[in-house]
């Protein structure tokens, strides 16, 4: 029987998969793609699954040595900076890494203990983590349609 903590991984690495699945099929010249006056772009919806998945690492799971430099949730729009296609690439690479590794250290009791962040209060690592699970899912849904019917 797997642990709670094996279920839970696969099921976010499952999940991740509508933003993952893009990731190769997105070019260049995407990345500066934006929906009407939308204020993001791919490049930047990019960066920020990523910041998020190390803010989530780094302050929900413990993965206390990650220096986490969060720009997109910082300036909230896109500064026109998230331009290398290699650059981000491997920057969700490393996010996923690092969000896996700590997750693959809780036990199956740690689940249950609760966290607090400014973001979104007082919830279970359980609950949190349903917030990353819904956070990459909502964000590679807008990445799809800006790739699809953005204009850089």
């Amino acid at each position: 029987m797997k642990s709670k903590t094996e279920t839970l991984l696969e099921l976010w690495v499952e999940a991740r998969t509508r933003f993952s699945d893009q990731l190769p099929n997105i070019t260049s010249e995407d990345l500066a793609k934006k929906l009407g006056g939308s204020p993001n772009s791919v490049g930047f919806l990019i960066r920020h699954i990523g910041e998020v998945e190390f803010l989530f690492a780094k302050n929900v799971f413990g993965a206390v040595h990650l220096k986490v430099s969060a720009k997109t949730v910082i300036e909230k729009w896109d500064t026109g900076e998230w331009t290398d296609i290699v650059s981000l690439k491997n920057y969700v690479a490393e996010s996923f890494d690092s969000l896996k590794s700590i997750l693959e250290q809780q036990k199956d009791e740690d689940w249950e203990s609760t966290v607090t962040t400014k973001e979104f209060g007082t919830k279970t690592k359980a609950e949190a983590f349903g917030r990353i699970i819904s956070h990459t899912a909502y964000h590679a849904g807008q990445l799809a349609i800006v790739k699809k019917y953005g204009i850089a």
